[in-house]
Formats: structure tokens, C-alpha cells, sequence
């Protein structure tokens, strides 16, 4: 179960990637098109520090009822 939550993590700061990448790509040609882009961006990296955030609170609460 960890190991799905770390790599839907990871996922998720692939795509704010994949959209910063093509903010700077398509920033001078099609200024509106990138708009979307930046939504994508920034709800990509929130939902990264939130399923990081959420996987610690959840190991710890494992480790915390394992003792």
C-alpha cells in the first residue's frame, strides 16, 4: 500500500513537470493555450505535498500502533 501512494506521488510532480515544461515552451507563441497548463502545474504540485503530507501522517500511525 506505501509503495502505490510514493509512486502516485512521484506522478503527480511528473505532470507539474510535463506542464512547467510546456508553460516555457508555448509561453511566447500561444499565451492562452498555456493557461491550462498552469492550472495543471500548481493543482499537480498541491496534490504532490498533499499525498506526501498524507503518506507520512499514515507511516506514522503505522509505526505508532505497531509499538
Amino acid at each position: 500500500m506505501i509503495k502505490i501512494l510514493r509512486f502516485t506521488e512521484y506522478l503527480y510532480l511528473i505532470v507539474a513537470l510535463i506542464s512547467m515544461y510546456k508553460i516555457w515552451e508555448l509561453w511566447e507563441t500561444d499565451r492562452q493555450g498555456t493557461y491550462i497548463f498552469i492550472f495543471f502545474a500548481v493543482v499537480s504540485m498541491g496534490m504532490f505535498i498533499f499525498r506526501r503530507n498524507y503518506r507520512r501522517r499514515f507511516e506514522k500511525r503505522k509505526r505508532e500502533n505497531k509499538t
